[in-house]
């Protein structure tokens, strides 16, 4: 089974990026997402972001994968503000 993740992109470093799954930080890969910015929602499947999402995407998404694991996910991403812009 595959998984993508959601996660909001904090900043940019060149064709990386640091994200923020639900307080956890990540470095991960955005040479898939060309244009993707500081304040977006990806999905991230093994280290790499495949597509940005909205947060309502996002929202939807963990929702579902909390059904599934249950605790073990973090609640729903907060809504950008200007600290990750």
């Amino acid at each position: 089974m595959c998984l993508a993740v959601p996660a909001l992109v904090e900043e940019l470093d060149g064709a990386f990026a640091r994200v923020d799954f639900g307080g956890v930080h990540r470095r991960i890969g955005t040479a898939l997402v060309p244009g993707v910015q500081p304040g977006d929602y990806v999905l991230v499947h093994a280290g790499m972001a495949i597509e940005t999402i909205d947060l309502e995407e996002a929202q939807r998404t963990l929702a579902l994968i909390r059904e599934v694991f249950g605790d073990a996910v973090p609640e729903d991403p907060p809504p950008p503000d200007a600290s990750h812009e």
